[in-house]
């Protein structure tokens, strides 16, 4: 499903070549629940953002469903992402002026889809994740667990292959990180791959298949 080769990340900060990213390959199949794990700087949020083809490599190959999008534009990478794509953020990135159901709804109003066959899926979305008695309720109405139901709900609007989750309870009380966290668990149950960068040791271990990064490389890579 994922395939990376080779793939390098570099910046330039003042006169200084940064390698966020060095030689990595990894190879992630359908339906894998995998943790990223590392210290500050090591390139986690890097390698997640170029997955989620929100960057690109400066060199290597990504393969994503056979297709390799190491060269796709601007238009195609877009498209890719919110066809292939959902993603998780440790802030949440709603939009303060619509309603949780707004929020859920909103990859599916980019993505042309008809409101009459917006409904039911958004119905089904805002009773799947517990949100019903919320969905006209602005962020800052919401708790913050409930904040990240919403984000996970909005990822999985258009049934992605992938969820991509950066830090997910790091904004969140243990109690409230630790329901987030079943909440993910459930898209991996459910057939759902899932990615997920964090700090904490506890929440990485919980993850199948578990990835440590030192200085843009992967160090370690094992199965519990």
């Amino acid at each position: 499903m994922i395939r990376l080769t080779g793939i390098e990340r570099t910046f330039i900060v003042g006169e200084e070549e940064v390698h966020a990213l060095r030689s990595v390959n990894l190879e992630i199949a359908q339906g894998e629940y995998l943790s990223i794990m590392g210290p500050s700087g090591s390139g986690k949020s890097t390698l997640l953002n170029v997955i989620g083809l929100l960057d690109r490599p400066s060199a290597g190959t990504y393969d994503l469903d056979r297709r390799d999008v190491t060269g796709l534009s601007d238009d195609e990478l877009a498209r890719a992402r919110r066809e292939k794509i959902g993603f998780v953020f440790q802030f949440f990135h709603l939009v303060p002026r619509l309603t949780a159901a707004q929020n859920i709804e909103l990859p599916m109003v980019f993505a042309g889809i008809d409101p009459a066959a917006r409904r039911p899926r958004l119905d089904r979305l805002l009773a799947e994740y517990g949100l019903e008695d919320r969905a006209r309720h602005r962020p800052d109405q919401l708790s913050g667990g409930q904040c990240q139901r919403v984000a996970i709900a909005r990822a999985m609007a258009m049934n992605p292959s992938v969820i991509l989750a950066d830090e997910p309870t790091g904004n969140l009380d243990r109690h409230t990180g630790q329901d987030v966290m079943a909440v993910l668990e459930r898209v991996h149950h459910n057939g759902g791959t899932v990615l997920l960068v964090t700090h904490d040791p506890e929440i990485g271990s919980r993850a199948r298949r578990r990835l440590r990064m030192i200085d843009g490389a992967i160090v370690s890579d094992s199965n519990c």
